[in-house]
C-alpha cells in the first residue's frame, strides 16, 4: 500500500508493539504528528512539557517493562533537548528509540531554521543513529533501530527523519526478514573451556563474593543468580542498578557495594579470594582506588559487552556472553559447597553495620530523610516501583527501601542525572499500570523537570511524588561539609511552596514536618487514583554514611558512629 513516510513511522511502531510514545510537536516533525491522528486507537501519545522529560519517560518505561521506550521530538532545540535523556539511557544500557524531525533534505547544511546536526550531536551518547534521506529506506531503518536498541547490550537509538521524507509517498512493505548486520554479533553462549575454568576457581575459593549488576535484570537471569548463590553458598553484593536481583532479605545478600554501599559489602569484596562479577562494569563508584581494589582475589567477569572485560579491572576469567545463557551452561556442572567461616565473618560485619544504623539513633525530634524512605517502604510492604532522582535521597533510598524484585528500583546510575526521577516515574507507570509507583526526589532535582506536573495532571497518572526537601543540594553540601570546611557555595536552595505549585495543577498535596505525620500522609497518597505530591521537610544537614571518598580505598570508609559514640 502507498503510504507517506510519516505513516510508515506509525505503522512500524505498531508492528514493534509500541503502545505509548512520549513527545512534543514542532514544525519538522508535524507530518508524523498529523499521521498520529489515524492511529489514536492503537498508540497513545503523551504530551510532555519539555523534550528531556520525553526521553526520561521513555527510559522509565523501558526499565520498568524491559521493552523499548519511544520518544519523539522536532528538529533543532527539540532534538537537542533529548540529549541528556539519551546519555542517561546510554550509560545505564536502557533500550530507547528516539524519533526526531529534521529540516528538508535540500536544506540540510544550510543553517536552516531549527536545523541541528542531531546525528553528529548524539553520536557519542547513542548506541547507533540514522539520518534517513530516502523514504524507501525508512521501514527497514525503523525495524533495525528497534533490533539494535533491544539486543546485545541494550541502549538508545536515534532516527532522524527530514520533513520531506515524512511527506514522501512509497509502497510500504514491512520487512519480515530477520535483521542481519555486518559486524554486529552480540555474543550468547560461552566457550566451554572458559566455563570450566570459572567453575574451577569457584570450587577452589574459600571466600567468594558475587557482584550482581544491572545486566542480570536485562538478561532475565535472577533465578540463575539465586541458584548459583544458594548451591555454592556464595554471598551476594549488589550494584545500585542491580538492587532487587535477589530479595534483599535473603540470608546470602550482603547489601549494596560502593561509595555509599554497606560496609559489610565493601569489606567482603576487599577480603574475598574470588570475585564473580555478573553484568556489571567495575565503575569508579564501585571500586574506589583501583590500585587497592580486591588485590588478593581472583576474578571472574561475565558480561554481554566484550569491551567491558579487562577495561577497568584485570580479571582471570573473562566471558563475553548473555548472562542467563552462560549461567545455564555453568549451573549443571556447579558443585554444592559451603563457607561457614566466611559467611560468619560477613554476618559479624552486618551486625556491626546494623548497630550503626541511623534508625537506631535518637533523631532528637528531627524528621530524617532515612526515616521517611523507610516508612514508605513499610507502608508499601516493599512492593512498589520506586524511581529516585540523584543525590542523598537516592543513596538513602538504596539503603532504606529494600527491594525484593528486579526492575523495582529505577534510577540514573552511570550519568547521575538530576531531574530523571519524576518523568521516569511517569514512564514507568505507563508501562506498568497495575504497579504502585513512587517518585522519590530531592528538592533540587525535582525543580529541573517539575514542568511535568502538567503532564501528570493532564494524563491523571497515578504516581506518588515524595519530595525530600532539605533546602539544600544535599549531596554537594555533604561534600562541602566534609572536604571544604562547610563553605556552602551555591548549595542552599531557595524553593517554591511545592504544595501550592502542585495545587495550581489540581494535584492533591500534603506537607509533612514530623515523623508522626508520615504514616497518614503515605496512606492518603495511596488512597487517591491520580498524582499526589507529598513534601517532606527534613533535617537540612543529614549525612549519608557509609561514604568512600573519591579515590580512596574501598575499605577506607567514613562510617556512621554507633549510638553514644562521638562523630
Amino acid at each position: 500500500m502507498q503510504l507517506k513516510g510519516s505513516e510508515i513511522i506509525m505503522e512500524c511502531l505498531i508492528r514493534e508493539q509500541v503502545d505509548v510514545i512520549f513527545g512534543y510537536p514542532g514544525g519538522a516533525i508535524l507530518p508524523t504528528y498529523d499521521a498520529m491522528t489515524k492511529y489514536r486507537d492503537q498508540v497513545h501519545h503523551v504530551l510532555v512539557r519539555h523534550e528531556q522529560g520525553a526521553s526520561h519517560m521513555a527510559d522509565g518505561y523501558a526499565r520498568a517493562t524491559g521493552r523499548v521506550g519511544v520518544c519523539i521530538a522536532t528538529s533543532g532545540p527539540g532534538a537537542t533537548n533529548l540529549v541528556t535523556g539519551l546519555a542517561t539511557a546510554m550509560m545505564d544500557s536502557s533500550p530507547i528509540v528516539a524519533i526526531t524531525g529534521q529540516v528538508p533534505t535540500g536544506a540540510i547544511g544550510s543553517d536552516a531554521f531549527q536545523e541541528t546536526d542531531v546525528t553528529g550531536v548524539t553520536l557519542p551518547v547513542t548506541k547507533h543513529n540514522y539520518l534517513v534521506t530516502d523514504v524507501n529506506d525508512l521501514a527497514y531503518v525503523m525495524k533495525e533501530a528497534f533490533h539494535i536498541a533491544r539486543t546485545g547490550r541494550p541502549g538508545p537509538v536515534l532516527v532522524d527523519v527530514p520533513k520531506d521524507v515524512q511527506n514522501a509517498l512509497t509502497e510500504f512493505v514491512y520487512p519480515e526478514e530477520d535483521i542481519v548486520l555486518p559486524g554486529y554479533r552480540p555474543p550468547s553462549s560461552a566457550v566451554e573451556t572458559d566455563v570450566d575454568e570459572a567453575l574451577k576457581l569457584i570450587q577452589e575459593a574459600e571466600r567468594p563474593v558475587i557482584l550482581a549488576g544491572h545486566g542480570i535484570t536485562m538478561s532475565g537471569a535472577t533465578q540463575e543468580l539465586r541458584e548459583l548463590s544458594e548451591r555454592a553458598q556464595i554471598p551476594v553484593t549488589l550494584t545500585l542498578l542491580g538492587k532487587g536481583n535477589m530479595p534483599e532479605d535473603h540470608p546470602l545478600v550482603v547489601g549494596m557495594m560502593g561509595m555509599h554501599g554497606e560496609a559489610s559489602s565493601n569489606l567482603a569484596i576487599q577480603e574475598a579470594d574470588l570475585l564473580i562479577a555478573l553484568g556489571m562494569r567495575f565503575d569508579d563508584r564501585v571500586t574506589g582506588n583501583l590500585k587497592t581494589y580486591a588485590v588478593n582475589s581472583k576474578k571472574i567477569h561475565i558480561d554481554i559487552d566484550r569491551s567491558e572485560l579487562n577495561k577497568n579491572v584485570k580479571v582471570d576469567v573473562g566471558i563475553a556472553g548473555d548472562l542467563k545463557t552462560v549461567l545455564r551452561q555453568m549451573l549443571p556442572k556447579l558443585q554444592e559447597k559451603s563457607h561457614p567461616q566466611w559467611i560468619g565473618q560477613i554476618r559479624d560485619w552486618l551486625e556491626d553495620s546494623n548497630e550503626r544504623d541511623i534508625l537506631n539513633h535518637d533523631s532528637q525530634g528531627k524528621l530524617l530523610a532515612a526515616q521517611v524512605i523507610n516508612d514508605i517502604w513499610k507502608h508499601t510492604s516493599g512492593d512498589a516501583i520506586t524511581v529516585s532522582d540523584v543525590g542523598q535521597h537516592q543513596m538513602l533510598e538504596a539503603q532504606y527501601y529494600p527491594h525484593q524484585r528486579p526492575s523495582t528500583m529505577l534510577t540514573s546510575g552511570g550519568l547521575g542525572t538530576m531531574g530523571f526521577g519524576f518523568p521516569a516515574a511517569i514512564g514507568a507507570k505507563f508501562g506498568m499500570p497495575e504497579e504502585e509507583v513512587w517518585a522519590i526526589v530531592g528538592d533540587g532535582g525535582f525543580q529541573m523537570t517539575l514542568c511535568e506536573l502538567a503532564t501528570a495532571a493532564q494524563e491523571n497518572v497515578n504516581v506518588n511524588i515524595a519530595i525530600i526537601n532539605n533546602n539544600f543540594l544535599g549531596m554537594v553540601r555533604q561534600w562541602q561539609e566534609l572536604f571544604y570546611d562547610k563553605r556552602y557555595q551555591s548549595t542552599p536552595m531557595f524553593n517554591p511552596d511545592f504544595c501550592k505549585l502542585a495545587e495550581a495543577y489540581g494535584i492533591p498535596t500534603r506537607q509533612i514536618t514530623s515523623r508522626d505525620e508520615v504514616e497518614d500522609a503515605v496512606a492518603y497518597a495511596r488512597s487517591i487514583d491520580g498524582p499526589v505530591l507529598l513534601e517532606f521537610v527534613v533535617e537540612k544537614e543529614e549525612m549519608v554514611y557509609p561514604m568512600v571518598p573519591t579515590g580512596a580505598d574501598l575499605h577506607d570508609m567514613k562510617r556512621r558512629p554507633k549510638p553514644g559514640e562521638i562523630q
